[in-house]
């Protein structure tokens, strides 16, 4: 069945359309032009932009769900609740835990899998991100430092097979620790991205391992060493080598707006956006898991632990798009940020684009009260999952 869709601007991920429209065939896009549509649309959006689903890299949880241990009821409140953010695609994200432990998620999750992705209408996730154990106790951030391990091949072993034919997607790791080379090209060697995280590593040890095959930066600026002058460190390697591309949450918490700026500009094309969400995000405040281990939220500030370290984050990617683009980031920049750019880094040029052949995933992005862009409509699949009734309606009927 085609479908329509009109709007005063169209990023596709390749160019900007202003006005453009969009025609969709079935789960896939069919084509998209300049200027008035073919025939009358079924949907005229009165403003903001059409713009591809979202791509979130990094997702540890949410809607009261920690996905390293979902059921199949968790999986499909988080799967069918994203897209109410514009999220169509996700990487879940594993937090530090004994090995073994890790192991068994990643087969939990392949034998999950098929079911996950035969929910009609629900947020696609992608293969699974390890964050840990293979991270610096100096960087430890919110993970437990009782499982911190050095990545020795037995232990890389174990989870390539786990996480096989594209269970694991990526591995955060930092780079000083013994063997930590070595397991990044044993990693990419099974077909696994690395990032470089939680890592107290120089700016050589950084580059060495891209060098390695490491090409992401988990969570640029957090629990990583700092730019200085003579010693840039993680953050200068993320911010200058073009072989990384690094993700940035903008939650108005975890990184303040110059920070922002400066990411954006030194690395154009390199900034990706993630919500590092939790199983608190979209929750009233209350006692949350994380790893296994109980997270708190409370009004005005990110989860925390009991210490009071920081556990993740509760923005959302809509949401980090506008506060990316509030501190001077090019608009279209700053969803790209959120589409094109983690979807490549991430190995899937089919998404994060809108062309036509790829798949039907579109968010509708505009204001909405006090937020300077949200999702007002997202398809999935070529099928309408958030957002006003548009069949038939004229503009007016179908603004919402």
């Amino acid at each position: 069945m085609s479908l329509l869709l009109a709007a005063p601007r169209v990023l596709t991920g390749e160019g900007d359309v202003a006005p453009g429209w969009v025609e969709l065939d079935g789960d896939r896009v069919a084509g998209v032009g300049a200027g008035d549509p073919p025939r009358s649309p079924d949907m005229r959006l009165p403003d903001g932009l059409l713009a591809p689903g979202l791509v979130d890299a990094q997702v540890n949880g949410a809607f009261g769900v920690d996905l390293a241990e979902a059921d199949d009821d968790g999986w499909a409140r988080v799967c069918t609740n994203l897209p109410a953010t514009g999220v169509t695609s996700f990487v879940p994200t594993f937090v530090t835990a004994p090995v073994e432990e890790l192991a068994e998620g990643l087969r939990r999750y392949a034998f999950r899998r098929p079911g996950i992705g035969a929910l009609p209408g629900a947020a696609h996730p992608l293969g699974v991100h390890l964050e840990g154990p293979f991270l610096s106790p100096q960087q430890v951030g919110a993970h437990d430092r009782r499982h911190l391990r050095d990545p020795d091949p037995g232990l890389v072993d174990v989870l390539l097979r786990a996480g096989g034919d594209g269970v694991l997607l990526y591995v955060t790791l930092a780079p000083e620790r013994p063997g930590a080379l070595a397991a990044i090209r044993r990693l990419r060697a099974g077909g696994v991205r690395v990032a470089v995280g939680h890592s107290d590593a120089t700016h050589g040890v950084a580059t060495a391992a891209a060098d390695a095959g490491a090409t992401l930066v988990t969570h640029l600026y957090n629990a990583q060493r700092g730019l200085h002058h003579r010693e840039p460190g993680v953050v200068g390697a993320a911010l200058t080598d073009p072989r990384l591309t690094a993700g940035l949450i903008v939650d108005g918490a975890h990184v303040l707006p110059a920070a922002v700026a400066v990411a954006f500009a030194a690395a154009p094309g390199r900034v990706m956006l993630v919500t590092d969400a939790v199983a608190a995000f979209g929750m009233a405040p209350g006692r949350y898991v994380l790893g296994g281990e109980e997270i708190v939220l409370v009004d005005g500030r990110p989860p925390h632990r009991a210490d009071g370290t920081i556990a993740g984050a509760i923005g959302r990617l809509d949401d980090a798009i506008g506060r990316a683009a509030a501190v001077g980031v090019d608009l279209r920049t700053a969803v790209e940020a959120a589409t094109r750019v983690p979807a490549a880094a991430l190995g899937r040029p089919d998404l994060g684009r809108l062309a036509p052949g790829l798949p039907a995933d579109l968010v509708w992005l505009a204001p909405e009260g006090s937020h300077p862009l949200r999702a007002r409509a997202t398809w999935v699949a070529g099928r309408q999952v958030h957002g006003p009734d548009v069949a038939a309606g004229t503009p007016d009927e179908t603004a919402g």
